[in-house]
């Protein structure tokens, strides 16, 4: 049986929202004003692990003892294993999305090994759980990456129009993906995948839902502010010398814009893998939605 205390809240909390949406339709601007803030709470509670993560990062790099028993290193792996353990029993993630996030942690992974075996950036501090000289905590920052496109996707109702076939955008993927360990050996193909990317997504649009209607948004758009977004969490990354880059060596550097680019091209990477366990499912106007109701049912493109 449930609580009466916590139906209590429940009716409390719908009632303060519902007040909230009468204020909002007294006008277009208020509406606006309310719409934008719910989009920002939403794009929040999507970040959560990732979110959770780089306030990991910041936390321990002012607060964790020097000399402590255990490693920083190896207390981000500790905490992020719990966060995920946290979110699957407070059933903020499916299990399906929790794969999805577990095969990010492995594809992660095995870049950050090559990458750091080429000398491309470090992780300066030891550790216990590592492979190489790759701390086993890095995964889950690409992990929180697939954590935000699978929790955002529910929470925002997403449907598309104008998506590619999926095996166009698992082709696309596999190139991106290849090209992180051969730009050096082969050369950087960047500009012919940023090219294939454009040509693939050219029709493709977003349709989300933050309040009662459907917003769209090019799709590449939405790759493009989240690769921003990654970048400045890079930044951070940096900023608390969790990893360096070369150029860091001796004090800290913003990381260049150009690494907007890799960010883009990794979240195709993030994007197709989601689509796993996300079909992307066709906009229709004219069709009925439930409003209470975020599930998404698999859906032939």
């Amino acid at each position: 049986m449930r609580e009466p205390a916590a139906d209590g809240r429940r009716v409390q909390s719908a009632g303060f929202i519902a007040a909230l949406e009468a204020r909002a339709e007294r006008s277009a601007a208020a509406s606006a004003f309310y719409e934008f803030m719910r989009f920002s709470i939403l794009q929040a509670w999507a970040c959560l692990f990732g979110g959770a993560m780089v306030a990991l990062l910041i936390a321990t790099a002012w607060f964790y003892p020097k000399g402590a028993c255990l490693a920083r290193y190896d207390f981000l792996t500790l905490a992020a294993i719990a966060l995920q353990v946290a979110m699957l029993r407070w059933k903020l993630e499916t299990w399906d999305e929790a794969k999805v996030i577990a095969l990010f942690h492995i594809v992660g992974t095995a870049m950050e090994i090559y990458k750091t075996a080429v000398g491309s950036w470090i992780y300066p501090e030891p550790s216990l759980l590592h492979i190489g000289g790759v701390p086993l905590f890095s995964g889950f920052m690409y992990a929180s990456v697939g954590s935000y496109i699978t929790r955002v996707w529910r929470v925002c109702d997403f449907r598309f129009t104008g998506h590619p076939p999926l095996w166009q955008v698992y082709l696309l993927a596999a190139g991106i993906y290849l090209n992180f360990f051969t730009l050096r050996s082969i050369g950087d193909m960047r500009v012919v995948l940023f090219i294939a990317a454009a040509l693939i997504f050219r029709r493709s649009w977003i349709h989300f839902r933050v309040w009662r209607a459907h917003r769209k948004m090019p799709l590449v758009t939405a790759c493009f502010c989240n690769a921003f977004f990654l970048w400045l969490a890079e930044n951070i990354g940096t900023l608390t010398r969790t990893w360096t880059y070369p150029s860091q060596s001796v004090a800290w550097s913003m990381v260049g814009f150009g690494k907007l680019g890799s960010w883009y091209l990794l979240l195709i990477i993030s994007y197709a893998m989601v689509t796993l366990v996300n079909r992307p499912i066709p906009y229709a106007p004219a069709s009925r939605r439930c409003k209470t109701s975020m599930a998404l049912q698999p859906a032939k493109i």
